[in-house]
């Protein structure tokens, strides 16, 4: 039996909890500074909303942060939620037999 996971972090739980509650700053307010509409923080934030690239560059010139932040948190949840929804068919996928002479260096993931 598989041991059950904690659900994958929505980068909006992140920008709540990690930002926004510790700087006390409102959803509202976040939004009028970095000029996007009021519901696209709070879609964010509830996890209705995933991160684009134009709101991943404003939060992070807002935030002090390097470019890409947010979209590697999307890009993680993303995947995360994916893996699950797919599990038992990727299960079911093999590599290709001639990928590791093609791609040196690679790793034979059935062993794994």
């Amino acid at each position: 039996m598989r041991k059950k996971l904690l659900p994958p972090i929505h980068p909006g739980e992140t920008l709540l909890e990690e930002f926004l509650k510790p700087m006390g700053i409102t959803q509202y307010r976040l939004a009028k500074e970095i000029g996007v509409p009021a519901q696209r923080i709070g879609d964010i934030v509830a996890g209705k909303r995933g991160i684009t690239a134009d709101t991943d560059l404003r939060l992070c010139r807002f935030f002090g942060l390097s470019d890409g932040y947010w979209l590697r948190g999307q890009a993680r949840y993303d995947t995360e939620v994916a893996k699950d929804a797919l599990r038992a068919k990727l299960a079911k996928i093999r590599p290709w037999e001639d990928s590791k002479a093609t791609h040196p260096g690679t790793t034979d993931m059935r062993k794994s």
